[in-house]
């Protein structure tokens, strides 16, 4: 499954890093984090869409939409 998740709160390249870090923790297969926005591969059988989220607020960012 692919998932494009808007991401609030970020402003800076020290922000995407943040965000890919706090996302490659997880089983997830690809992931492209740009300022605002993360594309997300992932089989649901390893993680899901709500532990993606809460990684991305655990590191200090809102979700603020899911496609």
């Amino acid at each position: 499954m692919t998932e494009i998740l808007k991401i609030n709160g970020m402003s800076c390249q020290g922000c995407v890093a943040s965000v890919q870090k706090a996302i490659s923790r997880l089983p997830v297969e690809k992931t492209e984090v740009e300022i605002g926005k993360a594309i997300v591969e992932f089989n649901e059988t390893s993680v899901t869409h709500q532990q993606i989220v809460e990684a991305i607020e655990d590191a200090g960012f809102e979700v603020a939409a899911t496609w």
